[in-house]
């Protein structure tokens, strides 16, 4: 899982229609899109996501589902993400099959050291930077955590929260493979031109990092 990764949050789309801000910032540079939808009914989720699948078919670009198993095998997504307090992986695993992608979210050192045993396609850092889209975290990992993460999982690594172009350059640098944005794309007043700032800074510093 490598660039930049766009995760959704309607409330800081303004004017702009969910839809609009996604195909703007695929056109952009997003190399995945996780829909993360906490407060809508299930018939109305399983019906974003569908539309939402299909506007990203023809950009060959991932749709990750949020939390949400039964939302990702009812709209036939790539994979979902999930957290610590989520459907296990290992259930996770069964149901959506080998091929699914399934990112999961590491708080503690404690939850890296048990990623280790699980054939998840990467893990989800979170939080590098305090972000207030999320505020049920364990703390802050900081550059320091991330990179402590890096020399010792097998796995890739997504750095999520308080990223923008000020800090994804360090992120980088200090061992993301990719980097998850909320804020700094969905409140945009140029989701497109933010985004192809954010994948032009990521993809400089991961080819200098090779």
């Amino acid at each position: 899982m490598r660039g930049l990764y766009l995760v959704t949050d309607r409330s800081m789309c303004g004017q702009k229609s969910l839809e609009e801000v996604i195909l703007q910032s695929v056109k952009g540079g997003v190399s995945c899109v996780q829909l993360r939808e906490k407060d809508i009914a299930t018939r109305l989720f399983v019906s974003e996501a569908q539309s939402i699948r299909k506007l990203l078919e023809p950009y060959k670009i991932p749709l990750i589902i949020n939390d949400r198993i039964d939302v990702a095998l009812a709209c036939g997504a790539a994979g979902v993400h999930i957290g610590q307090d989520d459907m296990p992986y290992a259930i996770a695993r069964k149901l959506l099959g080998p091929k699914a992608i399934i990112g999961l979210s590491v708080e503690t050192w404690a939850d890296v050291e048990e990623s280790q045993k699980l054939d998840v396609n990467y893990i989800g850092v979170s939080p590098v930077f305090a972000t207030p889209t999320k505020t049920d975290t364990k703390g802050v990992w900081g550059l320091a955590g991330l990179q402590k993460i890096k020399a010792f999982s097998r796995h890739p690594l997504v750095a999520i929260g308080g990223l923008n172009v000020s800090n994804v350059r360090e992120t980088i640098r200090a061992g993301a493979d990719g980097v998850a944005v909320v804020s700094a794309i969905c409140a945009a007043p140029d989701p497109e031109a933010e985004a192809r700032k954010l994948a032009g800074i990521i993809e400089a510093a991961l080819l200098r990092r090779e």
